[in-house]
C-alpha cells in the first residue's frame, strides 16, 4: 500500500525483520530503531489492552517513500513512554556522524556461508559498493572487528524463539520440546537451534542474555572504526507463496541451491540480536523486475547515522521507483 502511494508514511514491528523485509520486497524504505527508542505501548491488536509490555528484541519503527521522511516519522514517534520512563528521562538523540557521503567509513557485507545471498543481492550490493567508493567514502569488504556472523545467528535464533514460544499453545509447546531433547549436542544448524530456543530454561535464556552483552560491546568496538555497515536483509528477492504449514518444511532456492525457509531470519537478525539501527533501502530491481535493497546498520543510539546516509545515497544514486512508473 505504501509503495502504491495509499499513504506517505506507515508504522509497523520488527522483531525478524518485519520492517526491513516488505521494505525490501517492495522498494520502499524503513527504520528499524534501537532497542527501546520508541515505546511499544499500543501495539497490541484489540481486544487485547494497550498495557506497558516490553518484548524481547522487538521495535516499532517508520516506513516511507523516501529517506528523510523516515527521520520525520522518528522523530515523531521516539522517546520513553510517558507512563513510566518518562516521568525521569527525555530522549535527545546524537547528530549524524557525518554530512558527506565523503567522510563516513563503510563496512560493506555481500555474503557468508551461514546463509548466502543470491547473485541479484550481490550485484546490487556491489553496485552499491562501488558507488559510495567513486564518492569519496571510506569503503572497506571485510573486517576482522566484525562479529562471528554463525555465532551471532545460532545465538539469534535461540533467543528469538525463546520469547515467541511464549504464545505457544500447550500441546505445540511440549511437542517441540520433546523434539529438541532429542537433538544431538553436534547439530549446531540454524533450524536446530531454534528448536532449542523454544524450549530455553530461564537459566540458559539469561546465560545467552550475557552473550547478547558480549555481542553488544563487539558492535561497540567496529564503530570505533566505521560508521555503518551496509549488508543484505534477506537472500533473494520475493519468492512465490509456499502455504505449507511447517515454515521448517519450506525452501528457497539462493543461485539455484535449496535452503531452509526460516534460516533467512538471519540477515535481519544481524542488527536485531545487539539491538542496533538498521535503516532499509532500495537499491534497484532484480533482474526479473522485482524490488530488491539493503540495509544500514548504525551505532547504538545514533540511529541520525544511518539515516542519514540513506539520505545521501538516495540523493546521490537515487531511491524509490513507483510500480506504476516501473510498470511504464
Amino acid at each position: 500500500a505504501l509503495a502504491a502511494g495509499y499513504g506517505a508514511l506507515s508504522l509497523g514491528s520488527d522483531i525478524g525483520g518485519s520492517l526491513r523485509v516488505p521494505a525490501f520486497h517492495c522498494g520502499v524504505y524503513a527504520h528499524k530503531p534501537t532497542f527501546g527508542l520508541v515505546a511499544s505501548r499500543g501495539h497490541t491488536a484489540p481486544p487485547a489492552a494497550p498495557i506497558i509490555y516490553e518484548r524481547d528484541l522487538a521495535v516499532i519503527g517508520p516506513m516511507a517513500r523516501g529517506a528523510a521522511d523516515l527521520s520525520l516519522l522518528l522523530d515523531v514517534m521516539a522517546g520513553p513512554d510517558p507512563l513510566e520512563m518518562g516521568k525521569a528521562f527525555r530522549l535527545e538523540l546524537p547528530a549524524a556522524r557525518h554530512a558527506s557521503l565523503k567522510d563516513f567509513r563503510i563496512l560493506v557485507i555481500d555474503t557468508d556461508p551461514v546463509l548466502p545471498t543470491d547473485k541479484a543481492v550481490r550485484g546490487t550490493i556491489d553496485k552499491l559498493a562501488s558507488h559510495l567508493d567513486k564518492a569519496g567514502a571510506k569503503v572497506s569488504r571485510t573486517s576482522p572487528l566484525l562479529p562471528d556472523f554463525a555465532a551471532s545467528s545460532r545465538l539469534y535464533m535461540r533467543m528469538l524463539l525463546s520469547f515467541l514460544a511464549g504464545t505457544f499453545p500447550p500441546d505445540v509447546y511440549a511437542g517441540a520440546c520433546a523434539a529438541a531433547a532429542l537433538l544431538p549436542a553436534t547439530d549446531n544448524s540454524l533450524q536446530a537451534e531454534r528448536l532449542r530456543g523454544i524450549a530455553l530454561s530461564h537459566r540458559d535464556w539469561v546465560h545467552a542474555s550475557f552473550e547478547r552483552s558480549r555481542l553488544r560491546a563487539q558492535w561497540r568496538e567496529l564503530f570505533k572504526s566505521f560508521d555503518a555497515v551496509i549488508c543484505p536483509i534477506m537472500p533473494i528477492p520475493a519468492y512465490p507463496h509456499d502455504h505449507a504449514p511447517d515454515q521448517e518444511q519450506r525452501r528457497i532456492l539462493i543461485d539455484g541451491e535449496p535452503h531452509v525457509y526460516t534460516d533467512q531470519l538471519a540477515w535481519p537478525g544481524i542488527a536485531t540480536l545487539p539491538g542496533l539501527p538498521a535503516t532499509a533501502i532500495p537499491t534497484g530491481f532484480a533482474p526479473d523486475g522485482l524490488p530488491v535493497g539493503v540495509q544500514i546498520v548504525g551505532p547504538w543510539l545514533e540511529d541520525r547515522t544511518p539515516l542519514k546516509l540513506a539520505e545521501l545515497i538516495e540523493r546521490e544514486f537515487g531511491g524509490f521507483v513507483s510500480p506504476k512508473m516501473f510498470d511504464d
